[in-house]
């Protein structure tokens, strides 16, 4: 049974998929947001590029407390966004061009709007009440000093009841409590009702946090944590051929093992964050920047290809919604922009694991820098208050902005040079990039060069060769500061990708490090230079 669940469930191990911020990808009814009728004009677009699935950031009904993950209602779509009818379109426009919709579950917490929480809120005798967290105490008095991550401590009061309830994240946004099947099963129920809508799978909203322990302090990774998922996965990703995906801040390789094991019995793969914070300093907050340190880059994305390799599977990314530009935070969104946008995208798609694109990923769009009065994002604008109390100089939390901004990855897509970048015929909610005349998805189309037909032809490649799929990995140069090189290799086939990471000419021959190229399945350079690698210059060959 195992083996034919591998064969017939491993669809997304060739795949690609990319995330859609939706209130930033195309307004399709003048309000300025984008919406489901805007991704439905844009599918060709996204089959033009060649990928499977598209992961939605949550549409779900919500008071939008915390950009929609403080969910009201699971089986509904907010009006922001359109309709269920909208939902059920796209879902079945995407099929038709051979694209699944992921959805964005949020399952650690609710909205406080949500009609379980008022429910619950209206005595302790209520059957809803047992489907968050609670505390009896004395108003004034915490149950414990837990603070919440957004700020504040994670108890609130409700005098009506004379308890606490428990919220990790807004105040708006109470903890579920797994520990009540009551509640499972709903929860259950409520996804189920997603896949017979045609849902092709889930991203999972920090899912290590569900199994939370608040007396014991503890947070991610509890006791009962993967007893609850693979109750969570039997009960309904298993009755169906789903790509999941669960976010964990927490996880490390082992953990991602349990998550990802090749039975199926959890997730697909996971999200894990062990890169992403290399650049900021040991011990401060992630506006507290230092250079990248390139070496241990390398030994990080090598450690997760090599222990996961046969025992998990990995989620290959550089940008989320929640992230800065990688054009602009390790590659050169200037000079080279081009070049290092391209670089960076062979470096993840020639590793095992599923990669994921980030909307504008794909035509090499950059941080911006806006004045601190045109930030929309909660958290920056909190920092800069925050930082400015504290005697800090405004231009130096301004760096931290423009380099670590969530709004980086927020700007709506620069589809063509008119005013508003064709994403809306009037002001959008957030100011356009000013460089959307010369860097939109109308000029890369044109361009036969273009980054976009640089990750099409990433994409195609990851289809068309196995040992990109299955091959196993082995660092090259390991500790060469400049070159990120690496071998695959599977059933007598070798590839090798090679990249310069920085923006000067470095010497450097394939044939001394042993390799001899019998084929370039794609260079970001027109012909090569021997001997040398130019600036931010990658390639990925076929060797004997």
């Amino acid at each position: 049974m195992n083996n034919e669940k591998e064969n017939t469930s491993n669809w997304w191990k060739n795949s690609v998929v990319y995330q859609i911020y939706p209130r930033s990808f195309q307004d399709s009814n003048g309000d300025g947001i984008g919406d489901l009728q805007g991704i439905i004009k844009r599918l060709d677009y996204l089959q033009n590029l060649g990928i499977d699935a598209i992961w939605l950031s949550p549409v779900c009904k919500s008071p939008q407390d915390d950009n929609g993950y403080d969910i009201s209602d699971y089986q509904d779509i907010d009006p922001m966004f359109g309709s269920l009818n909208d939902m059920e379109e796209l879902i079945q426009e995407a099929k038709k061009r051979g694209i699944r919709i992921l959805l964005d579950l949020v399952l650690n917490h609710s909205s406080d709007e949500h009609a379980w929480f008022l429910e619950a809120k209206k005595s302790k005798d209520n059957p809803y009440h047992d489907y968050y967290v609670w505390r009896d105490g004395v108003e004034g008095v915490y149950p414990n000093d837990m603070k919440a991550c957004f700020g504040g401590p994670a108890w609130e009061w409700v005098p009506e009841l004379g308890q606490y309830y428990f919220h990790q994240f807004s105040v708006k946004q109470p903890d579920l409590n797994w520990e009540n099947p009551k509640l499972r099963r709903e929860i259950y129920d409520m996804i189920r009702w997603w896949m017979d809508k045609g849902v092709g799978g889930f991203r999972l909203d920090v899912i290590d946090q569900i199994a939370k322990e608040p007396d014991l302090k503890i947070t991610n990774n509890g006791p009962q944590l993967h007893e609850y998922i693979k109750e969570l996965s039997k009960e309904t990703f298993q009755k169906g051929n789903l790509i999941t995906v669960g976010e964990a801040w927490g996880a490390n390789t082992e953990l991602a093992k349990l998550y990802s094991a090749p039975d199926g019995s959890e997730f697909s793969m996971v999200f894990q964050f062990e890169h992403i914070n290399l650049d900021q300093q040991p011990g401060g907050e992630k506006w507290d920047i230092k250079e990248l340190d390139f070496i241990q880059l390398k030994q990080i994305l090598s450690k997760w290809q090599i222990e996961l390799h046969g025992k998990g599977w990995n989620s290959l990314f550089w940008n989320n919604h929640d992230l800065p530009r990688i054009v602009s935070r390790w590659g050169n969104d200037e000079q080279y922009r081009e070049e290092s946008a391209k670089m960076l995208a062979t470096i993840l798609h020639g590793m095992q694991g599923t990669p994921y694109i980030y909307q504008g990923e794909e035509i090499g769009m950059t941080n911006v820098k806006y004045q601190i009065e045109e930030y929309k994002d909660i958290e920056t604008v909190n920092m800069y208050k925050e930082r400015i109390e504290k005697g800090y100089k405004p231009e130096d939390v301004m760096r931290s902005i423009y380099a670590k901004g969530r709004d980086n990855a927020r700007t709506p897509i620069q589809w063509d040079s008119s005013q508003y970048a064709g994403f809306s015929t009037v002001k959008p909610w957030i100011k356009v990039n000013d460089n959307c005349k010369a860097i939109n998805v109308e000029n890369a189309l044109e361009n036969k060069d273009s980054i976009f037909y640089y990750y099409k032809k990433l994409i195609q490649l990851r289809k068309e060769n196995p040992v990109l799929v299955h091959g196993d990995y082995q660092l090259l140069l390991e500790t060469n500061p400049d070159i990120f090189a690496y071998c695959r290799n599977l059933d007598g086939q070798r590839m090798v990708v090679v990249a310069n990471f920085h923006d000067k000419e470095i010497p450097f021959s394939l044939k001394e490090e042993g390799f001899e190229v019998k084929e370039y399945l794609i260079h970001n350079y027109k012909e090569e230079k021997a001997g040398y690698l130019r600036p931010y210059e990658t390639y990925m060959a076929i060797v004997n």
